[in-house]
């Protein structure tokens, strides 16, 4: 059996080379290479592309290398969790390249196993796919993706053996584990290093042939940033929101995988009881998601969801890696998705990953999940702060998905699309049909 050497992490920083390509582990700052990447921060070595789902947060993890001025390209899912990423890109300070999160681990998965690119349902249709060749299988249309390579990855796992194997813990595993097979060089910072034979080769994660070096640090609250507590989720709570998420929760039936979004679903979470058996998915790597710690506590002792928020694991659940995760999706074997929505048209289309007036630079797993799901409920506002119909007859903001919507649930109405026509099925407690008319600038059909 090899035996993997043991470094320091000044030595790890110094065989990154100006101009290389990094691959930097984690979602948010769980399972991230934070002692690596600050190691590199103090270093002089420029010019650099990271790729990771985003770029830490603000001088935490890659965020701290973005700060030094030793990027020159990010390429990754959602920088908008990091205003400094934001900024950046705004004022042309860095180059970036926008990715649904699940091409981006499948780029990544597939760069480490050999394969040219992919072709893929997710993006088709919207400005993501603007200029990348397309193809029709089957009556779907897909999109071409290159593989992704780096010189180096910095990947995060919880233990490994003087062999390289790799046990990844929790929610840890999301991208580190795609990225451990996909460049040149992988070090693999652990929290503790054994003895070749203490792991159980049915618990290995990642086998050691994929790692070149080891090195130790120990993770504190300090380095989890915002998933650092339970603490720094704040919800948006009103009656309205609440009908609206106990309406989406009506669509639910037993043994349903739902994939629930940011905003107005995450309130289904918390209407969902033990006797329900709807089992949710998160998108970074976990089946059976419970309620949030009724201790406060956080990403120490907790999963975390794709909002970076601690919550419980429930009986039977499972954890894996994003593109084992984003494989459910788009195979279809999540029932439905509840997702937040800027603007839904009388085609089906959703738009809801771009803001007007701010840079498109959070797209997540957005995409991926309203083409790939059996089911797509988007919850929304009936009409926006200016008092203007969020249901139009053509989405006028960027596209996440195409045809793709089967039921829209806004604080007035449930509309369905049945027969290929946006139907109006239900008035929400409170409204009155004339009210819906009056508001709704597409047009639908009436079923009530």
């Amino acid at each position: 059996m090899k035996n993997i050497p043991q470094i320091t992490i000044k030595e790890a920083a110094a065989m990154v080379k100006d101009g290389d390509t990094l691959l930097g582990g984690g979602f948010g700052m769980t399972g991230n290479p934070v002692h690596l990447l600050h190691a590199l921060a103090e270093t002089g070595t420029r010019d650099l592309t990271f790729i990771g789902n985003n770029v830490g947060e603000s001088n935490l993890g890659g965020g701290r290398l973005l700060n030094n001025g030793q990027l020159k390209k990010m390429i990754g899912s959602f920088f908008t969790s990091n205003r400094d990423a934001v900024a950046a890109a705004q004022n042309g300070k860095v180059e970036y390249e926008l990715l649904p999160q699940g091409t981006l681990a499948e780029a990544i998965r597939a760069g480490g196993a050999g394969i040219g690119g992919f072709f893929t349902p997710t993006s088709a249709g919207t400005i993501i796919a603007e200029g990348k060749e397309t193809k029709e299988i089957d009556g779907k249309t897909y999109v071409f993706e290159k593989a992704i390579r780096a010189n180096v990855a910095f990947i995060r796992a919880w233990k490994g053996d003087t062999a390289g194997n790799l046990v990844y813990r929790l929610t840890e595993q999301n991208f580190n584990t795609a990225m451990a097979m996909a460049a040149d060089l992988v070090i693999a910072e652990v929290e503790y290093v054994v003895p070749v034979g203490a792991i159980d080769p049915n618990q290995v994660h990642t086998p050691g042939c994929f790692v070149d070096y080891l090195v130790q640090a120990h993770t504190t609250m300090e380095d989890l940033g915002s998933s650092a507590s339970v603490g720094s989720s704040i919800k948006k709570v009103d009656d309205e929101r609440m009908n609206m998420a106990r309406r989406a929760l009506r669509e639910l039936k037993k043994g349903d995988v739902v994939n629930l979004g940011i905003g107005i679903p995450t309130l289904v979470a918390d209407l969902i009881r033990p006797e329900d058996h709807i089992i949710l998915h998160t998108e970074n790597g976990m089946l059976g998601v419970g309620p949030a710690p009724i201790d406060g506590g956080g990403a120490m002792d907790y999963p975390v969801n794709a909002g970076k928020v601690p919550v419980t694991a429930l009986k039977g659940s499972s954890y894996f890696d994003s593109a084992t995760s984003f494989a459910m999706i788009r195979g279809g074997h999540v029932d439905v998705a509840i997702m937040g929505g800027l603007q839904v048209d009388e085609a089906g289309n959703l738009a809801n990953w771009a803001v007007p007036g701010k840079p498109l630079l959070g797209v997540g797993g957005a995409m991926d999940l309203a083409s790939g799901a059996r089911r797509l409920i988007i919850t929304l506002t009936h009409t926006d702060s200016k008092g203007r119909s969020k249901i139009v007859p053509q989405c006028t903001l960027p596209l996440t998905a195409t045809q793709a919507v089967d039921m829209v649930i806004t604080d007035l109405a449930v509309f369905k699309y049945l027969g290929g026509q946006l139907t109006l099925i239900e008035l929400m407690p409170g409204a009155d049909l004339e009210t819906v008319r009056a508001v709704t600038a597409a047009r639908f059909v009436e079923m009530l």
